[in-house]
């Protein structure tokens, strides 16, 4: 097995222990390594993302399952009538806040590669009665849309865990619609980090190693294609934080912490897909 398979497959296997986790009431940090947070603990990446206005329309579960590094849904601008794909969607959370705001002639896709956070977040729609949302299982990496298909992409703190950045950022730009906007919440790194942290699979399957450069993630972006993009920091890691991220790990706290503090953001990731060329315009006589 490859070592992207391998992440594949932790990733699946720590996602779907969160998924039945939410459904017996257990808090989790996954983006830290996996610890059980006891009742009223916040986690210093996934806690105080939502209002209580936001928690109180979506069912428990959701809520209890949202294991991500930014509210999305609340920074993106998101239209009535809107098609909407949230990558990585695990129990829902963003795309059931979505589907409010697309209405109902909107509709909201939530891809996940994890059955049962696919389980539940289905069984979530069905709690909260909505019908304008439909969730997909595959990988982010091979997005099953059409192209030109979407109106905007969300995701919250999934892309970082993708071994392959770039093939996603070209699926991204694939599915969206000339003038498509990409909205997502991730963890990015602002300048070096250990070698040692970078190598290790726990931190991956726990959104911290696997984050890009904050310069990389804007190169690969536009590489792909996008305009208009920028990084917008939402949380700035401390030294304090990264001693709660990497607990439970091989790692030297007390050399780590310091070295890596401020280095790891909670960034909201904006990007454009260009409007249909000027020479694709001509090309179906509609200029001169």
């Amino acid at each position: 097995m490859s070592d992207a398979q391998t992440l594949k497959e932790e990733i699946k296997t720590r996602y779907g222990q969160a998924a039945l986790q939410a459904q017996k009431q257990e808090r989790r940090s996954c983006c830290g390594t996996g610890t059980v947070l006891q009742a009223g603990q916040l986690d210093s990446i996934t806690g105080n993302l939502y209002s209580d206005h936001e928690a109180a329309t979506l069912p428990h579960d959701a809520v209890a399952a949202s294991l991500g590094c930014g509210n999305p849904t609340a920074l993106a601008k998101i239209a009535p009538g809107e098609t909407v794909l949230d990558l990585g969607s695990g129990g829902g959370i963003d795309v059931l806040l979505s589907a409010q705001r697309v209405g109902p002639t909107g509709k909201v896709y939530g891809l996940d590669m994890t059955d049962e956070m696919l389980m539940l977040a289905r069984a979530n729609q069905a709690q909260a009665g909505v019908t304008n949302v439909e969730f997909l299982k595959g990988d982010i990496e091979h997005i099953p849309l059409p192209d030109n298909s979407v109106d905007l992409i969300i995701s919250n703190c999934v892309i970082n865990l993708s071994p392959d950045k770039e093939v996603v950022l070209a699926e991204a730009f694939r599915v969206l619609k000339p003038g498509g906007r990409l909205a997502v919440s991730d963890i990015v790194v602002r300048g070096e980090i250990p070698q040692e942290i970078q190598r290790n699979i726990e931190l991956w399957v726990g959104c911290v190693a696997g984050a890009l450069e904050e310069q990389e993630y804007i190169a690969n972006l536009r590489r792909a294609g996008f305009e208009g993009v920028s990084i917008e920091p939402t949380r700035v890691y401390t030294a304090a934080d990264a001693r709660d991220l990497f607990e439970g790990t091989a790692l030297d706290l007390d050399a780590i912490a310091p070295i890596v503090d401020g280095k790891f953001i909670s960034g909201f990731v904006r990007a454009t897909k260009p409007e249909a060329s000027q020479a694709a315009c001509c090309s179906t006589s509609c200029c001169s």
